[in-house]
């Protein structure tokens, strides 16, 4: 373990929020066109992703805490903390260009999971004609609904800011 395994684990990671900025993206575009019927599948992509991505975590933060230990930094140093530890030669470089990478990914997600939470917020739901299948048609419509706006609240990335550092809320 070393920084080329923390860089290695951190462009995993980049590639599985860019994948999540991608669902993102494709929830919105189907919910643009009236295309509700695709949302428990948007949403399941979605899920997936998110999924994928505490896994990404685990790894970054396994080979990161190595990364501190060597640099003599607790195991819990942010990203920007690593940068100012590295020792001379490329490794400040590569690790500013990761932190640079993420916090652009982090904007370009907050930015679409509050679209597309705007979007699922102003569906507007077919009126039940009365008979049970329509009820359950609209109910299960209704559950989708609910399902895919609790999943899109969790594209958020909380832990991934924290460990940026301080600087990383300064976008």
């Amino acid at each position: 373990m070393g920084a080329g395994d923390l860089s290695a684990a951190l462009w995993q990671e980049r590639r599985q929020l860019e994948l999540l900025l991608f669902r993102l993206e494709t929830q919105r575009l189907h919910l643009t066109a009236g295309n509700i019927e695709w949302l428990s599948f948007t949403a399941s992509e979605v899920e997936s992703v998110l999924d994928r991505l505490r896994f990404e975590a685990l790894a970054r933060n396994v080979e990161s805490a190595a990364v501190a230990a060597e640099w003599g930094l607790p195991a819990q140093a942010t990203l920007i903390e690593l940068i100012a530890a590295a020792p001379p030669g490329a490794w400040p470089d590569v690790l500013r260009d990761h932190l640079e990478g993420l916090r652009a990914l982090l904007i370009r997600l907050e930015d679409a999971a509050a679209a597309s939470e705007r979007m699922i917020l102003g569906l507007e739901l077919p009126a039940g004609t009365g008979d049970p299948a329509a009820m359950v048609e609209q109910l299960t419509m209704a559950g989708n609904v609910e399902r895919a706006l609790s999943i899109t609240r969790r594209a958020a990335q909380p832990l991934l800011m924290q460990y940026l550092g301080d600087d990383a809320n300064s976008h």
